[in-house]
């Protein structure tokens, strides 16, 4: 058995952990496996072409790795009971403050506009340049 947080994996149960024949009791040893979401080299190219980062050949497998590592880490995150945790906006319990959703002219438009050249109505005059 390999203890994982609060939970037992049995080896025979899981195909990413490697334990001999898995009734000898013998050491369990994880095994870097892809998981069922991962990227290859060519999606690791994509995703540095489409952020514009300039990736070597030679550190295209170190990325693939790294990518696949934290793929895996939120994948074992979806294993997570979260039945009964209620959706939080905070790790602090806090209430947001809120104001009424009303259009109003800010109370400001004589300061907005007092120092442009030329104004009618609060709003700024400029000269016509298309006819």
């Amino acid at each position: 058995m390999l203890k994982l947080g609060e939970k037992d994996v049995d080896a025979r149960d899981n195909p990413r952990i490697k334990s001999g024949d898995g009734r000898d009791g013998g050491e369990v040893e994880p095994q870097h496996q892809e998981t069922s979401m991962s990227v290859d080299t060519a999606t690791v190219r994509r995703i540095a072409h489409l952020a514009h980062i300039a990736v070597k050949e030679d550190e295209i497998e170190h990325l693939k790795g790294e990518l696949n590592d934290m793929l895996a880490f939120v994948e074992q995150l979806s294993g997570a009971d979260v039945a009964g945790v209620e959706p939080m906006t905070s790790v602090t319990p806090m209430v947001m403050k809120k104001r009424p959703d009303v259009v109003t002219d800010g109370g400001i438009a004589d300061d907005i506009v007092k120092n442009a050249p030329a104004t009618q109505d609060h709003f700024f005059l400029v000269p016509k340049v298309v006819e």
